[in-house]
């Protein structure tokens, strides 16, 4: 479990650099570059995922709590709109003129999914600690950025491809789960 509690520090850390260090990530820019920077930050990232998955597969599993019956047909719910929010975040829709934030949104809700049908010790670190970061990171940007400008209304037929995206992407991951992740989303 130590390496997941790693992982996950490694990646908030990461993240959290732009909006609470950034004179120091000013200063590390114009020490090093721009493009060194990034790839930096990019194998940080990187290293960081592999830290969480070498982590869970590592640790031993305990149940905290017993998620309700309804937890897991909701939980899928939850992680459909978290992979449309997904789809959402690239594209230009009118989404982004309610949410601000929805790739940061989508991951809330893919933890609050998987934690509606998970209530094991990894589940409630994992995406707990993943939820809880993009909590934090959406006002850290809000203040990093400023007012927010919404953008102009797009035709509503904009909305199409980034929906069929997150629909594709999310039954590939829900067909794929078991053999990706050994669980299977169907009880």
């Amino acid at each position: 479990m130590t390496w997941l509690v790693i992982g996950l520090l490694l990646w908030s850390g990461l993240h959290f650099v732009p909006g609470l260090a950034r004179g120091f990530r000013g200063a590390l820019i114009d020490r090093v570059g721009e493009k060194t920077y990034s790839g930096v930050f990019a194998v940080g990232v990187v290293v960081s995922i592999v830290l969480m998955v070498v982590g869970w597969r590592s640790a031993v599993q305990w149940n905290v709590y017993e998620p309700p019956l309804w937890g897991r047909p909701v939980g899928i719910l939850f992680i459909l709109i978290a992979f449309l929010l997904f789809g959402f975040a690239k594209a230009k829709t009118n989404v982004k003129r309610f949410i601000r934030h929805p790739q940061l949104t989508g991951l809330i809700a893919w933890a609050v999914g998987h934690l509606l049908a998970n209530g094991d010790n990894l589940s409630l670190l994992l995406f707990g600690g993943l939820g809880l970061w993009a909590l934090i990171e959406m006002p850290l940007i809000n203040r990093r950025e400023g007012a927010w400008q919404k953008p102009d209304r797009v035709p509503v037929a904009a909305e199409i491809r980034p929906i069929l995206i997150g629909v594709a992407i999310f039954a590939a991951f829900f067909a794929a789960h078991s053999y990706l992740f050994g669980v299977s989303p169907i009880p």
